[in-house]
């Protein structure tokens, strides 16, 4: 709510920002953060790297709110912008190779069969491509439609669900070439 009680569309909040408001940004800001921040941690490898993608992608909105055209829901079209962003600062990683984690280490104990589960799928997840992620993120883990996701992505609602039949494959081939102690507590269809 603004300071006279009315709640502001998105629209009307990044309009106002590009009018000089200089609280706007912040409500447009505040109202999207923990979509926005889901989907970064979701498509980067720490919460330090989410936070610095989120971080980032607000700046160029911030930036670029003048050139918005609205051919498209801001909320959508700051979700693209993290996309983006997830995909750019992914890009800067494959430049700079990192050493992979030492399995030991990150293991999880017996007794939280579900974190480890997590931990796995989480990893497979990772190991897709960003565009396959990104659909089966929003279709299956945050409840999107096909037409919602679409609309997000900025594409077909065809593409969508050819990215996610490729990436729920991908997934399966992944998981199922486990070892069989990383397969306990789960079944096969």
């Amino acid at each position: 709510m603004d300071s006279f009680g009315e709640c502001r569309s998105d629209a009307e909040l990044l309009a106002a920002h590009v009018a000089g408001d200089r609280d706007a940004f912040a409500q447009l800001y505040s109202r999207h953060h923990g979509r926005l921040s889901r989907l970064a941690l979701a498509n980067t490898r720490t919460r330090e790297d989410a936070a610095d993608v989120v971080q980032d992608a607000m700046l160029a909105a911030h930036r670029a709110a003048p050139t918005f055209r609205q051919q498209a829901a801001v909320g959508s079209w700051l979700y693209r912008i993290v996309l983006n962003s997830c995909r750019d600062r992914l890009r800067r990683h494959r430049t700079h190779p990192v050493e992979p984690l030492d399995e030991d280490r990150v293991s999880v104990p017996d007794r939280c069969g579900e974190v480890d589960t997590a931990v796995t799928v989480r990893r497979a997840l990772m190991q897709l491509p960003v565009e396959q992620r990104a659909a089966v993120l929003a279709v299956d883990m945050q409840g999107l439609s096909v037409t919602a996701t679409a609309r997000l992505l900025g594409v077909a609602e065809g593409t969508v669900k050819s990215r996610c039949h490729r990436g729920r494959r991908r997934l399966a081939l992944t998981l199922a070439d486990r070892p069989p102690e990383q397969r306990t507590g789960t079944t096969r269809a």
